[in-house]
């Protein structure tokens, strides 16, 4: 693809071009980092990188380069150099759609595999696609373009919209009811029963989880993630929520639109997560916690009590992160605090 093909591409895209420079036109073949691109290939400077990579854009081998506009240093520096570029609003957006447009998808649908096996009254839109050993159970419906990768197990009652990607090896439970443009990573499981036993005088007793799971719009669930469906009701995740590899939701959660959860993330039953919250890898959430509009928790932190809309949280029990950092600070200052308060109380008992 030539150099300007991207540029008339990305206008029509997200990422805000405000300025360009064609000079050489190169071919771009393939995409790289700063530190290692070289010739015909295309690389990106992110609005908030480092001086050390801002740096490489005065010596970058790349034959092109995606760069921000809001920034004036850099914007002087594209000006001298040879190399072709492109001055953006967001780089890092348009080289995410430059991805897209130098590696297009190679999923495409190839029709029901002989070997898979289709239950009764099971409704299939046009374009759908069914892999090899692929199981779907009776009364299910599976909307235009979806694709269903080998080894998927979908149970019966189950809806799911158009244009859904479902990986290998995974399972979507009885009820469950998926909207359009979901990706179902490989391994994932949706609306698995959840946690729930009862203490008795004869030991646990098993509590029926008869709700369901539903997934929004344009939700994404990682590799080996599982959402749990409750004992009656809904687990609900809002639309274009994004989780990783990994992660478990509890029965009854919901969330908001537009989450997004790292690795690891543990969500306890009944929790309420609301639009844009952004849980980082292993944060722990307790059973019917709160969390308010676009919160935002770093890497393991432990929330077990409400948290208000907007708020930055760290540590465990969760507390305010600017607080969370002071504290960090000070750990490894500890002993030494420690051994200045036995002394101070030595003092005072002479």
């Amino acid at each position: 693809m030539q150099f300007n093909e991207i540029v008339e591409k990305l206008k029509q895209g997200q990422s805000g071009v405000v300025d360009f420079k064609i000079k050489n036109n190169p071919a771009i073949l393939t995409a790289a980092s700063l530190e290692k691109a070289k010739e015909n290939e295309i690389s990106f400077l992110d609005k908030n990188s480092p001086l050390n990579l801002r740096n490489l854009i005065k010596t970058s081998k790349a034959s092109a380069l995606l760069l921000p506009a809001n920034d004036n240093d850099i914007v002087e520096i594209a000006k001298k150099i040879s190399v072709d570029w492109i001055l953006l609003k967001d780089p890092k957006i348009a080289f995410a759609e430059t991805l897209e447009l130098l590696y297009p998808s190679e999923i495409k649908s190839t029709g029901i595999h002989k070997s898979s096996v289709i239950g009764q009254n099971v409704k299939i839109g046009v374009n759908v696609s069914i892999g090899a050993n692929a199981y779907i159970g009776d009364n299910t419906e599976i909307g235009d373009g979806t694709i269903v990768h080998a080894g998927v197990v979908i149970y019966k009652n189950v809806s799911i919209g158009a244009k859904n990607l479902i990986h290998a090896n995974s399972v979507i439970h009885t009820g469950s009811k998926l909207g359009d443009e979901c990706v179902i990573n490989a391994n994932a499981v949706i609306g698995g029963e959840g946690f729930g036993f009862v203490p008795t005088s004869q030991g646990w007793k098993k509590m029926p989880q008869v709700g369901i799971v539903i997934l929004k719009n344009k939700v994404e669930v990682g590799s080996g993630s599982t959402i749990d469906r409750p004992s009656v009701g809904k687990t609900i995740i809002g639309e274009d929520t994004k989780i990783d590899n990994l992660v478990q939701i509890g029965h009854g959660v919901t969330t908001g639109k537009g989450c997004a959860m790292a690795a690891q993330v543990g969500i306890a039953g009944g929790a309420q997560i609301g639009d844009g919250v952004i849980l980082a890898g292993q944060v722990g959430v307790s059973n019917r916690v709160k969390i308010g509009d676009r919160v935002i928790a770093s890497s393991k932190t432990g929330i077990v009590s409400n948290i208000d809309a907007g708020k930055v949280v760290s540590g465990f029990p969760a507390i305010p992160n600017k607080l969370w950092l002071r504290c960090s600070a000070n750990f490894k200052k500890l002993p030494e605090i420690a051994k200045a308060i036995r002394q101070l109380d030595r003092r005072k008992s002479r």
